[in-house]
């Protein structure tokens, strides 16, 4: 089968596009044939060995897929033919889907919702929502306890997890302030937020402040950019502050006007959740997956490429030349 991947773990320049066996399954996996995978940031985190993983060699790169069952356990619930989707290959020992087959384990392969299909560009959207939307239900309800009474402040708005942290804040009831480049504003109201604030603004603590006076109840700064000072005038009395992100090594907190607000600081990378919490976010998604429904999710797709270019991929998103979301297709 044809692959993306890599010998050693380094630069761009070690990813390679040839042969490789195709993968056996065991007793408890699938073995899905591949039509369409995505580029995340942590892809290029893992092949560059940024972040710490096993990764038997050589190794196939990528977390998401879009295919269909080729062969299934024993007892299985999913059959041959079906289309499915997956996103959380390509790390902790597992080959990623940067290929023609791809084995993937029986806990962590979900029915894709109905009417996608397996190839073209509704295979191609629920590729893209799958990392940024999985780690938006994450973010929300496994770790944030976002409840319909929130007043929740969502900034990177209009990144790919923001956008789908806004729309599934939005479905839940929540009221959303959320920030962003003037450019994206009329976006991120079509997303569902209420008040969209500038984020280069030096007086964005006190807009957010205006706009939620008794305070924010959740804060997700999904761009990793986090002002210790905006965090502890913006936050409400038993606040939760997500972060899933850091655009700096460290950040000077203000912990004395924190804890004395029981505001509790929540850290989590969708790499490390299990297979049960995966399993609850596509279940929790499934409706929002679905192509042409009320609540389907929004996604920007910039660039639909061959497998054979995954390294040109990589280029890109370390260039930092990428708005939405990168498409790889075998």
């Amino acid at each position: 089968m044809k692959a993306a991947y890599v010998k050693h773990l380094g630069e761009v320049d070690e990813i390679l596009y040839g042969d490789l066996p195709e993968p056996v399954p065991g007793p408890t996996d699938y073995l899905v044939e591949v039509s369409a995978t995505s580029l995340n940031p942590v892809d290029t985190f893992v092949r560059s060995g940024r972040f710490p993983t096993t990764a038997p060699l050589p190794f196939v790169l990528g977390r998401d897929l879009v295919g269909t069952v080729v062969s299934a356990p024993v007892g299985a619930s999913l059959r041959p033919g079906e289309t499915v989707w997956c996103s959380s290959l390509g790390y902790d020992g597992r080959q990623g889907s940067y290929s023609d087959f791809a084995v993937v384990p029986a806990d962590r392969l979900y029915p894709a919702p109905p009417g996608t299909d397996a190839t073209g560009s509704h295979a191609h959207r629920l590729v893209a929502l799958a990392h940024p939307a999985t780690t938006a239900w994450l973010g929300w309800f496994d770790h944030g306890r976002l409840i319909p009474s929130d007043t929740v402040f969502v900034g990177g708005g209009a990144g790919n997890v923001g956008t789908a942290a806004i729309q599934l804040a939005a479905s839940a009831g929540a009221r959303i302030i959320a920030s962003s480049h003037p450019r994206d504003f009329d976006a991120l109201r079509a997303a569902g937020a209420e008040v969209v604030l500038d984020y280069r603004d030096p007086g964005l603590p006190a807009a957010c402040a205006t706009a939620a006076p008794e305070g924010v109840d959740l804060v997700w700064d999904t761009s990793g950019h986090h002002d210790g000072d905006f965090l502890a005038e913006v936050t409400a009395p038993g606040a939760r502050i997500l972060i899933t992100a850091a655009a700096e090594a460290t950040t000077q907190l203000p912990l004395g006007r924190l804890y004395t607000n029981d505001v509790s600081l929540i850290g989590f990378v969708m790499s490390r959740a299990s297979s049960e919490q995966l399993a609850r976010a596509a279940k929790g998604l499934e409706r929002f997956l679905a192509p042409g429904t009320p609540n389907s999710l929004t996604t920007t797709i910039t660039e639909v490429l061959d497998l054979s270019e995954a390294a040109r991929a990589h280029r890109i998103m370390e260039a930092a030349e990428v708005r939405g979301r990168i498409v790889l297709t075998p």
